[in-house]
């Protein structure tokens, strides 16, 4: 009784199997509607998004000086300079949870609008930030906060100084390149990359 009752089982998991693989590869010109496909493609060009993103990792060094005055004079009593060293990376990418996709059937074509690109991340590692005493004073040592806060200016500084030497157009043609032979499945259709 049990060998009758396995063989219907394996036989409606083949079929539904057949169905499944009948309706993934399309075979004799059946085409799924033209909504689904966008849907389709829309949910594959989000998962692109960190293959689609540009990252450049640097490391940087900086002299903090820093003394300390006696009140209602110009005589320095403690002063301070020391060499910070620390490494991050940056990331450029457009948002692809904002794209949109539209097919173009007659044209042949397969026309996605992404969003342009932007800085998505500027991080200091501070767990590998290394800090030397060029010259020290025991009677004055300035705040760990000052550092970070003159880190981060140089932090956006340098961010500022690579968007205006290209980065960000550097990150929309590696958008652009990824898009476009990810989605050149099909050769028949040419895939154009806008972005706004």
């Amino acid at each position: 009784m049990k060998k009758p009752l396995v063989g219907v089982v394996i036989s409606l998991l083949l079929i539904v199997m057949v169905v499944v693989i009948f309706i993934q590869i399309k075979p004799f010109g059946i085409t799924s509607s033209q909504s689904s496909d966008t849907a389709l493609t829309q949910e594959r060009i989000v998962e692109l998004s960190e293959l689609a993103t540009l990252k450049l990792e640097y490391s940087k060094a900086m002299v903090n000086r820093d003394s300390k005055k006696i009140p209602l004079t110009d005589i320095n009593f403690a002063k301070t300079i020391k060499l910070v060293e620390y490494t991050g990376y940056m990331k450029a990418g457009s948002d692809l949870s904002k794209a949109e996709v539209e097919y173009d059937e007659e044209a042949k074509q397969v026309t996605v609008r992404v969003p342009k690109a932007e800085i998505l991340d500027n991080v200091v590692e501070t767990e590998n930030m290394k800090i030397e005493d060029v010259k020290g004073n025991i009677f004055f040592d300035p705040p760990t906060q000052d550092l970070i806060d003159d880190i981060n200016v140089q932090k956006k500084e340098y961010e500022e100084e690579k968007v205006s030497q290209g980065f960000l157009t550097e990150a929309d043609k590696r958008t652009e390149e990824v898009l476009k032979s990810f989605l050149r499945l099909d050769e028949e259709y040419e895939v154009i990359v806008e972005f706004y």
